[in-house]
């Protein structure tokens, strides 16, 4: 297979990212390099890159159409690909994860290979083609790389988890006291959202991405709400062209000290001007979630992590205090 890019006629963006694009005066180009970087298929750099990975972060849309963003975690080469349209995954949910009992063949699915000690990146969208107990796969509709900006670098050893300890898992409507502490300290986060309407074509699909910054860049607005500051990125905006035409996303914090995970579920906008974008310093907009739904399970990642060594790219970025 040749790294052509993409072989269709029609766009590799959807109605959504396009009408962002084409506010912001950039569609032209975008198209050119959407059509250079995005395939319908895995580079052989890009299997190369899965087949390493020991956690990858994976977003679904349950039967209620909520989005929900999860971590899969595995021995180097949980991950392979048995061609390069299709990627294998060998690896169950953690306890308390809503994924468990979403991986049904035919359902959109969204993957991001991250590598946080090396800010490397890989995004697939596909659809489930097999599933069982144990693994499934997806058949690849979209595949491209991303840039290692605002990455955290952590590097990650296994801990030996107890089988017959179950980490406690809280269903929650609101944020308490927990949830508080760990999207106040946290520096990333994960993000999934979608667009799924057919009349998309192959630009449809469950699109997951990283979202970093300062410690404290994720402003906690009262019970159920949250505010972040958006940076420049990669000018795709899968994430805010999905917003755009369905406000439904999920995240995922994780925390790297004690090995909690937080899921949650609800709505989003996106806050393209006004004066608080400029209270801080490099956000192009802000993204403010209401929660419906989630989960806090604690000591639930097998994973120990380093200390952060922050982003380079966080030095033109300001707070909100």
């Amino acid at each position: 297979m040749t790294n052509s890019g993409w072989g269709r006629t029609e766009s590799p963006f959807h109605a959504g990212e396009i009408a962002i694009q084409t506010r912001l005066g950039i569609q032209d180009r975008m198209d050119r390099q959407g059509r250079r970087i995005i395939r319908e298929y895995l580079t052989e750099q890009h299997q190369k890159f899965f087949a390493r990975l020991a956690y990858a972060i994976v977003g679904i849309v349950d039967e209620f159409d909520r989005p929900w963003t999860s971590i899969l975690i595995g021995k180097p080469g949980f991950l392979s690909t048995p061609s390069d349209r299709l990627l294998k995954v060998v690896a169950k949910p953690l306890p308390g994860d809503p994924l468990k009992d979403n991986l049904t063949v035919g359902n959109d699915i969204g993957l991001l290979g991250i590598e946080l000690h090396s800010r490397r990146r890989n995004r697939l969208n596909g659809i489930i083609s097999s599933s069982d107990r144990n693994s499934f796969e997806v058949t690849v509709s979209q595949s491209f790389g991303n840039c290692p900006q605002y990455i955290q670098a952590r590097t990650f050893e296994f801990v030996e988890t107890s089988n017959s300890v179950s980490p406690q898992i809280k269903e929650i409507n609101s944020f308490g006291e927990s949830e508080n502490n760990l999207i106040a300290n946290a520096d990333t986060f994960f993000i999934t959202s979608a667009y799924q309407k057919e009349s998309a074509g192959i630009a449809k699909g469950i699109d997951v991405s990283h979202r970093g910054g300062k410690p404290g860049f994720v402003r906690i607005d009262g019970e159920k709400t949250l505010t972040v500051p958006d940076f420049s990125g990669n000018n795709h905006f899968n994430t805010l062209g999905n917003i755009e035409l369905n406000p439904s996303v999920g995240l995922l914090f994780l925390d790297f000290m004690w090995g909690d995970v937080l899921y949650l579920t609800g709505t989003a906008e996106v806050i393209w001007s006004g004066r608080e974008i400029s209270t801080y310093a490099g956000a192009q907009q802000l993204i403010r979630f209401d929660l419906q739904k989630g989960y806090l399970a604690k000591t639930s990642l097998p994973l120990c992590w380093t200390t952060p060594d922050f982003s380079p790219f966080l030095k033109d970025t300001g707070s909100w205090k």
